[in-house]
């Protein structure tokens, strides 16, 4: 086993291996492809070239985050509309706002395997 000298940074996913260790792109663009719709994830284009599955992963996971951001900006406007206990609505903005954070979180860890794909992948 070759050890590297890589550093890898704290949003770094754990599913997926350091760079420079062997198999890593497989488990990167593995990981990359779930975090897609998978109509996308069959296209041979982001099979072929894993640094253009992680930037659509980038945009999958910031639209993500704009849709989870605006859920939990309008709920407590418009979820009493639909008849809601305030019980439910609580619990409805506690989700969405953990769901922001969790999608951040990915959105930094996407951000680091891309730029640890583009660094080696820049004869592609």
């Amino acid at each position: 086993m070759t050890l590297t000298s890589t550093r890898i940074s704290p949003d770094w996913p754990c599913q997926v291996k350091p760079p420079g260790s062997f198999d890593w792109e497989r488990s990167a663009a593995k990981w990359l492809r779930e975090l897609i719709p998978a109509r996308y994830a069959s296209y041979p284009a982001l099979i072929r070239h894993p640094v253009l599955l992680a930037r659509h992963a980038q945009l999958q996971v910031q639209q993500e985050v704009r849709v989870a951001r605006t859920a939990l900006q309008t709920a407590r406007a418009e979820l009493p509309m639909l008849g809601l206990p305030e019980s439910v609505i609580e619990h409805t903005i506690k989700l969405y706002a953990a769901e922001v954070m969790q999608l951040q979180h990915i959105a930094r860890s996407v951000r680091a395997v891309s730029d640890a794909l583009a660094g080696r992948g820049a004869g592609r």
